[in-house]
């Protein structure tokens, strides 16, 4: 079996420096990365809030996601700049296309960041780490900005990787480097181990990546769910989710709401995951198909859009298994500002429903999905909220 290679690619505070790139082109008299300034939303309407900021900012205590009013009382002289997605979208393409030439099995993780499996091109690239070196210092010449890459067996550990030192650096994080390089490091840097999970984590005495790594499993799952069993993994660098390039994720399902005004009310946001959450698991059980992928998709009242994203351990269509598994997305991947727009999507199909469970789970399964049958049967003849499970019900 081929060693898997993977690449994380990672631009570096993209939308300040993607923004000054622009503004170089047109003229600009100074770069902006060289001076205190954030990119920002409407000061004037006084919900304009930091988005990105220049090493200078964040060295006068300007932090992501702070009021423009309370940056600059830290920062008089602050230059602030609106943010432009079309202008960052057309960045994120540009470099898409680059990484193409190197290869085709890419995945556009967020707008500023991308996967690449690199797996059996050994007799083009002999040596991967110089390769990263001549990426990164070619993205410097040709556009302007730089960029981090960290290399793994993995996704989960090139991604760490990506994130040791900032900025325009190259890491690795191989199966044999994790004991070494990632368990000395506090266990709230661990990938998708969020703000009430690393509490959660630290009161129990766990703090850092290797304390988790050597706990018991049947200990996390206890105490943490699905959610124990995947932190223990990644804990030991252990992760088989596959790079997903463009043309495996045109096949989504997918549906997003504007909300009628930015929301940061946890209760108001669980009701449009858990309508959003039957939409796409109705849509997915007429194709009779289930969906290994989940993700939620957030758009802030500035404008500003991401993505978090769950590989599911059993591919699923049911409403109940895709809302908690939305919940967990929005416990640990939420930045936690107003939303303008949540999404749900599930992506990457298979038309067989595989799972590990023992016989009298397997009459449950059976019995669960003739429930949701029938509860599909209700809502099209009377319509949608007509039933909701009481396991999906707020307690």
């Amino acid at each position: 079996m081929k060693e898997r290679i993977i690449f994380h690619i990672d631009v570096n505070n993209a939308f300040l420096s993607w923004t000054a790139v622009d503004l170089l082109s047109k003229g600009y008299p100074i770069d902006i990365r060289t001076i205190a300034s954030v990119i920002g939303g409407d000061e004037e309407k006084r919900r304009g809030i930091v988005t990105a900021k220049s090493p200078v900012a964040k060295k006068l205590g300007v932090v992501t996601a702070e009021p423009l009013f309370m940056a600059r009382r830290k920062c008089p002289g602050l230059k602030v700049f609106s943010g432009d997605h079309s202008l960052y979208k057309e960045k994120s393409d540009q470099l898409y296309q680059y990484f193409c030439q190197f290869t085709d099995k890419i995945e556009r993780y967020s707008v500023d960041e991308c996967f690449l499996d690199m797996t059996g091109t050994n007799y083009l690239y002999s040596d991967y780490i110089s390769l990263a070196y001549k990426i990164k210092n070619e993205i410097v010449q040709k556009f302007g900005y730089t960029v981090n890459i960290g290399i793994g067996n993995n996704k989960l550990c090139a991604k760490m990787a990506s994130d040791f030192e900032k900025p325009n650096k190259v890491h690795t994080l191989f199966q044999n480097e994790v004991e070494i390089k990632m368990w000395p490091l506090s266990v709230t840097e661990l990938f998708m181990v969020g703000k009430s999970s690393s509490k959660q984590l630290l009161e129990m005495g766990i703090r850092t990546i290797g304390d988790l790594a050597k706990m018991d499993i049947n200990f996390l799952k206890r105490r943490f769910k699905s959610q124990g069993e995947m932190m223990h993994n990644y804990a030991n660098g252990i992760d088989y989710s596959e790079v997903v390039n463009e043309s495996s994720k045109n096949k989504s399902i997918s549906v997003t709401e504007t909300l009628e005004k930015d929301i940061d009310s946890i209760p108001i946001l669980k009701k449009v995951l858990l309508r959003q959450s039957d939409n796409v698991g109705k849509q997915a059980r007429r194709e009779k198909i289930y969906a290994k992928t989940v993700a939620l998709i957030f758009k802030t009242g500035d404008f500003v859009s991401y993505s978090h994203q769950m590989k599911l351990m059993n591919p699923t269509n049911v409403t109940e298994e895709i809302y908690k598994t939305a919940l967990l997305i929005l416990k640990n991947g939420w930045r936690g500002e107003p939303l303008r727009l949540i999404g749900i999507r599930l992506a990457d199909f298979t038309t067989e429903n595989h799972k590990q469970i023992s016989f009298f789970d397997q009459e449950k399964d059976v019995h669960s999905n003739q429930i949701q049958e029938v509860l599909d049967h209700i809502t099209d003849k009377y319509g949608d909220g007509v039933i909701i499970p009481a396991s999906l019900k707020e307690k």
